[in-house]
C-alpha cells in the first residue's frame, strides 16, 4: 500500500512493553513482506497467535492446465453459472492460470463462512461483481459491495459475511507476487501523482477493529503448496487490539477509477489499475470516446507478441465484440492478432461515449485454462472474425 494507516490501541514505541488491564502483556505480530525489506504492519494480541489446538489432514486444492487446448482465440461462456459451490473455498474455480497469477469465479450458495481462510500462496483481488457484505480480517471490519476490488495481502486471515438477498457473483484473482498500485502513478515517496486515475481518497482499508475475545476452537484453513492445511486454534484470529503499518487489506470500487481518455484511440495501459509479477489488471469503465474528427472509437486489431490478454465483461455492451455476455471472458493469445468484429469498426464512427465495465487481466507469460475451463468454451469463437 502507498500509506501509513493504524486502528485501535498501539503503544508509542515498536517492540516495547505494551500491556493488558490484568497486567499481562499484548503479544505482538510483526506481518512482513520480502522478509524485513518489504511493506509491514505490527499487530497486538490478546492471545498467543501461535495457540494451535490440532492440525488436521491437508486437503488437495490446486487447479490443472488443459495444455491440449491449444493456441485458439478463447470464449468462456460462464455467463449463466449461478452456484458454483457449497462454500467460499468449494466454490472457486480457477479458469485460466500460469505461474503467475490464477483467475477464477466463485459464487457460493453459503453466504456466510463458518471458519477463516489463510492464503498463504499468493495475494489476492476479489472483484465483487454482485453482493455487497463485509470482511472480517485481523485489521478490521472492511464493507464491501458491487465494483469493488478487495486486494487481500498473502497470509491475512479472513472470512466473508455477505448480504442474503439478492445476487452473488466473485471474479477471483490469484497472484504469487504482490499486487500493487501502479508504480508510474506514484511519487517518489509512494504517493500517487495528480494525473493518476484514482487517488488516496478512493482506497478505503479496514474502519474498525472487530475483536473476538472468546476462547473456543476456531478453524483456519491455510492453503499451502496445493493443499488446505486444517488448523485449529483455541481462540479467534481475531483478538486485535490496535496495529499500525502499510500492509493491510483495502478495497477500491471500479466506480472511482476515473478515465483517461484523448483525441484518437487509448492503448490499453490507460485503463491499467493494479500491476504485480507477471501481469497486470486494468478497468473499462463508462468513458467519453475519441474526439479527433476522423476517430475511430473501435480499437484496432493487434498482435500482442509478449502478452496473453483476458478481459472479463462486467456491464453494458461491448461494440467491438458480438455474442458476449455480462460474466464471461474473451482470452486472445499473443502470437495471434486479435481485434473488432466484422461490423462493429464502421458502426462505432460517430458514436460519443461508452457504458461498460470489464475487468481486463494482461500476462507476460503464457496463460493456460485450465481442466475445469472445458466445459464453458465456446467452440465457434475462434471463426467468429468471418464474415
Amino acid at each position: 500500500m502507498a500509506y501509513y494507516f493504524r486502528l485501535g490501541q498501539i503503544p508509542p514505541k515498536r517492540h516495547t512493553q505494551f500491556r493488558q488491564p490484568d497486567g499481562s502483556l499484548y503479544k505482538e505480530e510483526l506481518v512482513s513482506s520480502k522478509g524485513f525489506s518489504g511493506i509491514y504492519s505490527n499487530l497486538y494480541h490478546i492471545y498467543n497467535p501461535n495457540e494451535v489446538k490440532s492440525i488436521g489432514n491437508p486437503t488437495p486444492f490446486s487447479w490443472e492446465a488443459a495444455k491440449q487446448h491449444g493456441l485458439n482465440q478463447t470464449h468462456l461462456k460462464t455467463s449463466g453459472l449461478e452456484i458454483t459451490g457449497e462454500d467460499y473455498l468449494s466454490a472457486r474455480r480457477m479458469l485460466m492460470m500460469n505461474n503467475d497469477v490464477m483467475m477464477g469465479i466463485c459464487t457460493p450458495r453459503q453466504r456466510k463462512m463458518d471458519f477463516y481462510f489463510k492464503n498463504a500462496d499468493g495475494d489476492e483481488i476479489i472483484y465483487i461483481h454482485d453482493g455487497e457484505g463485509t470482511l472480517y480480517s485481523q485489521f478490521g471490519k472492511l464493507e464491501v459491495k458491487k465494483g469493488d476490488y478487495v486486494v487481500i495481502p498473502r497470509t491475512t486471515i479472513y472470512r466473508f459475511e455477505f448480504k442474503e438477498e439478492g445476487p452473488l457473483r466473485l471474479l477471483v484473482i490469484e497472484s504469487q507476487g504482490p499486487i500493487e498500485t501502479v508504480k508510474r502513478y506514484r511519487n517518489e515517496v509512494g504517493q500517487l501523482l495528480e494525473h493518476s486515475p484514482y487517488c488516496e481518497r478512493d482506497i478505503r482499508p479496514p474502519h474498525e477493529l472487530h475483536i473476538e475475545r472468546e476462547k473456543g476452537d476456531y478453524l483456519v484453513q491455510i492453503k499451502k503448496q496445493g493443499f488446505l492445511h486444517q488448523y485449529t486454534y483455541g481462540h479467534s484470529p481475531l483478538d486485535i487490539v490496535g496495529w499500525d503499518g502499510f500492509l493491510y487489506p483495502y478495497a477500491l470500487s471500479i466506480y472511482d477509477f476515473e478515465p483517461i481518455t484523448g483525441r484518437i484511440h487509448q492503448p490499453p495501459p490507460v485503463h491499467q489499475t493494479f500491476q504485480a509479477w507477471g501481469f497486470v489488471i486494468c478497468s473499462f469503465v463508462p468513458r467519453l470516446f475519441d474526439y479527433h474528427p476522423l476517430a475511430i472509437p473501435a480499437p484496432y486489431n493487434h498482435s500482442n507478441i509478449d502478452s496473453d490478454e483476458v478481459l472479463y465483461y462486467a456491464e453494458g455492451e461491448f461494440m467491438s465484440r458480438k455474442g458476449i455476455d455480462r460474466g464471461s471472458f474473451t482470452i486472445h493469445m499473443g502470437g495471434l492478432p486479435h481485434g473488432p468484429h466484422p461490423g462493429t469498426v464502421e458502426k462505432s464512427i460517430g458514436a460519443k461515449e461508452t457504458h461498460e465495465y470489464a475487468v481486463m487481466m494482461d500476462t507476460h507469460r503464457p496463460l493456460f485454462i485450465t481442466t475445469d475451463a472445458l466445459e464453458f468454451v465456446d467452440e465457434n469463437y475462434p471463426m467468429s472474425w468471418t464474415e
